[in-house]
């Protein structure tokens, strides 16, 4: 070869190894395959996901880790480190030297780099394999520093069974993050990776003792421990078992981890010692029940709007527990009576003491009832408040405007949930849970009560809190509504076998309503101290009926039970700023009805009952209508009723059995409209 071609030579070459290092670059994105872990607000571990593949692998960081362990880590497995570019040439010399003069391998010479490229890409321990991690190693060291190595290491390094990263083994094994690790712990944490299933400390103690022992003489030997404390590190006790990993908060944990997070590591807003006390009483009470039903809950933060808590369902293993109940739509029963009112005081229509009529009355062919199917007459906005009437409320809304409250809802963050139809609108039905909304949702609601009437967004994580969602909030009345809703709820009639919150020094005075949805599928209660807003549902999963299980009987108990672990977990937050009832003038002394044209009504026959007929030469049906303009018209199927010149009504005969449509109108035009089943009897 001549000698001028030396240097194109090896500019080939250069330009030969860069392509390759260009075209085949070490898989460091595996690293970045890491397990998924959710921290509640103190840095504690709520609930961590393996990876795909069912492993434990978390993200290590140095500053993560006891800087002592690193060091003792490069001491022990890689002493020049720092030094070399991944490839350490005298350790290959010696292990070389050492392996041809026994006529077998001795020593090992493998980098702390070339070990991070092994475990990026498992191959079988070979001669050729061993040239593959020398090459791999030197691309790592141009492409990653020291301290980024030495994370990518401890990130995969093997600790037995499906453990990878000193992370999961610490805690695994400690109970502990690795920035807290005794010299005992160390040396375990240093060994494993030497021999992962051969020392595993809970299934081969002697082995896992004598190779921690043997990392400890190690260390004492370069002079990083002292031969004192390396003794007392060889007569701690071994672990013998693995410590589950934590799996509390399982339906938020899982919403938050599904989204992209630094590091794969959420810091949300709970407590975990508040969520697990909550986990706890909502599955002892739930287990009380004997239907099939379940609980949900939440706890938010006053202050802050930060949820401490949530429980989607009182177990995984329950009817339907998979479902995260907090975010189902359901009837919210009378639960949205307080915003009703407060929006009235808002208005000047109403005030506290304004006088309301609970008598029977009809809404345009809606005609409510009360819970207990009585009547109170006459009372206060107060009374009827306290006492979830239903007439008053709807009273109220009727002045007030159904399409008003959706809107001011809507404006608030709720997302009302109604008939999918383009020309739906939002009726009186409103008012005793005629549309669907979110636990999360009434629990924004009510922590906006207790703020004033300043709705604002929830916050899960810290992103939330630090995306300044503030400027999104909503003041759905004024602070002085708020602050006379609040007391009127706070004066409601206690629970039935529970004390006042008046009479106890200890409790936090609560404001809270309680919701009863249609059929009983749902039981609510909600309600606000000083200090938190607190919401339970409890019902079944699948929607079926609960006959007879109230808000005020099956949630409302639960509500006031999370509400004493709050006093208890949190003594300095027992303040009893929710004011008494005040003398508020009257803004009307008495509501009276609007004047309105109403449509007739159809008093016979009812909409979806069913009649026993004989045909045309029957004795037919009278029909009856009452309200509207009168000199009703009436038609059934399309077809007009004559009426009989005898007694001057309109009596029908059917033809037969079957669905029939009948129809009055007045004399303005407006109509009403009834849907009976004619079946053949004698």
């Amino acid at each position: 070869m001549r000698i001028e071609k030396i240097p194109a030579i090896a500019a080939l070459l250069a330009a030969l190894l860069v392509a390759a290092d260009f075209l085949f670059p070490p898989p460091l994105g595996r690293a970045n395959e890491a397990s998924e872990l959710v921290l509640d607000r103190e840095g504690r571990w709520v609930h961590a996901f393996a990876t795909p593949e069912g492993r434990w692998r978390f993200a290590a960081k140095l500053d993560d880790v006891d800087p002592t362990f690193v060091e003792r880590v490069i001491e022990i497995e890689d002493k020049r480190f720092l030094d070399h570019r991944g490839v350490d040439i005298a350790a290959v010399a010696r292990a070389g030297w050492s392996a041809a003069s026994a006529g077998r391998i001795v020593s090992g010479a493998s980098t702390i780099t070339m070990q991070a490229a092994r475990l990026l890409e498992p191959r079988p321990r070979t001669l050729f394999s061993k040239a593959i991690e020398m090459v791999r190693a030197r691309q790592i060291e141009e492409r990653l520093s020291k301290r980024e190595i030495l994370e990518l290491y401890l990130t995969l390094a093997p600790y037995g069974g499906n453990l990878e990263g000193v992370r999961a083994a610490s805690l695994t094994y400690f109970g502990k993050e690795p920035l807290h690790l005794t010299d005992a712990e160390q040396a375990l944490l240093i060994a494993l990776p030497q021999a992962p299933e051969g020392r595993r400390p809970d299934r081969k103690p002697e082995a896992a003792r004598a190779a921690r022992a043997d990392i400890l003489n190690r260390l004492a030997a370069s002079g990083t421990l002292t031969t004192q404390l390396a003794e007392e590190g060889d007569a701690a006790p071994l672990p013998s078992a693995r410590t589950e990993m934590p799996r509390a908060a399982y339906h938020l944990a899982r919403e938050l981890a599904a989204e992209k997070h630094e590091r794969h590591i959420v810091h949300s807003t709970l407590d975990l010692t508040l969520q697990t006390t909550v986990e706890q009483l909502a599955q002892t009470y739930a287990n009380n029940l004997d239907d099939g039903a379940t609980t949900a809950l939440m706890v938010i933060d006053n202050t802050t709007r930060e949820v401490r808590a949530l429980v989607g369902s009182s177990g995984v293993d329950a009817e339907g527990g998979w479902i995260d109940l907090t975010r189902a739509v359901r009837s919210p029963g009378s639960t949205l009576k307080p915003f009703i009112y407060g929006l009235a005081f808002e208005d000047g229509l109403i005030g506290p003491n304004t006088l309301l009529d609970d008598m029977p009355q009809s809404f345009g062919g809606y005609s409510p009832e009360n819970f207990d199917r009585t009547f109170k007459g006459e009372v206060s906005v107060t009374e009827a408040l306290q006492h979830s009437l239903n007439l008053p409320a709807v009273r109220v809304l009727d002045r007030l405007g159904a399409d008003r409250l959706a809107a001011v809802l809507e404006a608030a963050g709720v997302a009302l949930a109604g008939p999918k139809r383009a020309d739906s609108r939002f009726g009186l039905t409103l008012a005793l849970g005629g549309a669907g909304v979110t636990m999360r949702d009434l629990g924004a609601l009510y922590a906006g009560l207790a703020n004033g009437g300043d709705i604002a967004p929830l916050a899960f994580t810290d992103d939330d809190k630090a995306r300044g969602k503030r400027h999104e909030d909503f003041q759905i009345f004024s602070t002085e509504s708020a602050s006379r809703i609040s007391a009127i709820l706070a004066g409601a009639p206690a629970l039935e076998g529970r004390a006042p919150s008046d009479l106890m020094q200890s409790a936090p005075r609560v404001a809270f309503k309680t919701g009863t949805s249609y059929g009983f599928r749902d039981a609510w209660s909600a309600g606000h101290s000083s200090a938190f807003t607190v919401v339970v549902w409890v019902g079944r999963a699948d929607g079926a009926a609960r006959p007879g299980e109230t808000g005020r009987k099956a949630a409302a108990p639960l509500l006031m039970d999370v509400f004493d672990v709050l006093a208890r977990l949190y003594p300095d937050a027992r303040g009893r700023e929710i004011p008494q009832a005040d003398d508020a003038p009257i803004a009307i002394a008495r509501l009276s009805a609007p004047r309105r044209a109403t449509p007739p009504e159809i008093t016979f026959p009812r909409n979806g009952v069913e009649l026993y007929g004989d045909g045309e030469n029957g004795r037919g049906f009278a029909l009856a209508a009452r309200g509207g303009a009168g000199d009703y018209r009436w038609y059934v199927g399309g077809e007009p009723v004559p009426v009989e010149e005898a007694g001057g009504r309109a009596v029908w005969r059917p033809e037969g059995a079957g669905f029939y449509d009948v129809v009055v109108v007045d004399a303005a035009g407006r109509s009403a409209r009834a849907k009976v089943r004619v079946a053949a009897g004698g």
